[in-house]
C-alpha cells in the first residue's frame, strides 16, 4: 500500500463530507437508543446493533475485495473494537437509561477533549491554540446544553457516571484507531473493529433473544437502524474522516452532537427545547468553526491510499 500527500482542498472537503454525515448519524443514535432502551438491556441493544452493522459491513468488505488488514494494523484495530464498538456501547445504553438523550450527549462530549489531549500526547498531534480555542467555546455550549435537558439539574448521577465512562472508552477507542489507519483503509479498520465489538458482546446473547421475541416491532427497528446506520455507515466515515486529518480535530466537529440530538429529541420523543438549549447549540457550532479555522499547515494525518 503506497501513502501519497492528496491535494489539501480535495481532501479537506471530501473529509468535512464525511464528518458531517457522521455527526448527523451519531446524533440519531441518542435518540434511537433512548427510545430502544425501554425494550432491551444494555448489553443486548449493543449486539444487536453491532450484529447488523457487522452484516452490512461483511457485505461490503466482501464485495470490495479489500482482503484482511496488514498485521501493523491489528493493535488499534482491537484496542478500538474492545473500548469503542464493545464497552462503550454497552455504558452509553446503560447511561442513556438512568438520563435523557440530550444530557448523555453532553456528557459523552467531554470524549472530544480527551481524544485531544490524548492524541496531542501520543500521537503528538501538538495542541494548536484554535483547535483549543474552539473545543473551550463548544464544550461551554455542550455543557449549557446539558443542563437545560437535564430536567433542572436532577440527572441521575449514577447516568452521568456511566456517560463520562462512556466518553473515555469513546477516546481511548479513537486514539487507537487512528494509527492503524495508517496501515488499513476505513472500511477495513470499521468492519474489522466492529466484528471485534461483536465477539466482546457475545455473552449478551441469551438476553438479546429473550427481548426480540418481547419487544414491539418499531423497537427492533431501532436497534436495526443503529446497526445500519450509526454503525456501519458512520464508523466507515468517520474513520475516512479520521484519516484524513488529527484525532483531536475531528474530535472537535461532534461537539455539534448535542444540538442535533435536542432537535431530533423534539421532534421523535416531544422533548421541546427551550432558549438555553438553542444558545447552547449555537455555542456548539461556533466553537466547531473556530477549530476547523485557521490556515492551511499541514496536518500528520492528510493523506490517501492507493493499492
Amino acid at each position: 500500500m503506497e501513502q501519497i500527500i492528496a491535494p489539501e482542498t480535495h481532501v479537506d472537503r471530501r473529509a468535512l463530507l464525511a464528518a458531517g454525515i457522521t455527526v448527523v448519524l451519531w446524533a440519531s443514535a441518542f435518540v434511537a437508543i433512548r427510545s430502544a432502551a425501554q425494550y432491551f438491556s444494555p448489553g443486548a441493544l449493543a449486539l444487536g446493533r453491532l450484529l447488523a452493522g457487522s452484516v452490512v459491513l461483511g457485505v461490503i468488505w466482501l464485495a470490495r475485495r479489500e482482503g484482511l488488514p496488514p498485521r501493523a494494523a491489528w493493535p488499534g484495530i482491537l484496542g478500538s473494537g474492545l473500548l469503542w464498538f464493545g464497552l462503550y456501547m454497552v455504558v452509553l445504553n446503560w447511561g442513556e437509561q438512568e438520563v435523557d438523550a440530550g444530557t448523555a450527549a453532553m456528557v459523552v462530549n467531554v470524549g472530544p477533549m480527551l481524544i485531544a489531549l490524548l492524541g496531542g500526547w501520543l500521537l503528538r498531534e501538538g495542541f494548536p491554540p484554535r483547535l483549543l480555542a474552539g473545543m473551550a467555546v463548544s464544550f461551554a455550549g455542550a455543557v449549557v446544553v446539558g443542563i437545560s435537558m437535564s430536567d433542572g439539574g436532577r440527572a441521575s448521577i449514577v447516568g452521568v457516571l456511566l456517560c463520562l465512562l462512556a466518553a473515555v472508552t469513546y477516546a481511548g477507542g479513537v486514539v487507537c484507531q487512528k494509527p492503524a489507519l495508517k496501515h488499513a483503509s476505513a472500511l477495513q479498520v470499521t468492519t474489522f473493529g466492529c466484528f471485534v465489538g461483536t465477539a466482546a458482546c457475545l455473552p449478551f446473547a441469551g438476553p438479546l433473544v429473550t427481548e426480540i421475541a418481547t419487544a414491539p416491532l418499531p423497537a427492533t427497528l431501532n436497534v436495526v437502524y443503529l446497526g445500519v446506520f450509526p454503525t456501519a455507515l458512520a464508523f466507515t466515515t468517520w474513520a475516512y474522516a479520521l484519516a484524513r486529518t488529527t484525532a483531536g480535530k475531528m474530535g472537535a466537529t461532534t461537539y455539534v452532537v448535542p444540538a442535533l440530538v435536542v432537535l431530533m429529541a423534539w421532534a421523535v420523543l416531544g422533548e421541546v427545547p427551550g432558549w438555553l438549549t438553542l444558545a447552547g447549540g449555537l455555542l456548539c457550532l461556533a466553537g466547531v468553526a473556530v477549530s476547523r479555522g485557521g490556515g492551511k499547515a499541514h496536518e500528520p494525518g492528510n493523506v490517501t491510499s492507493t493499492t
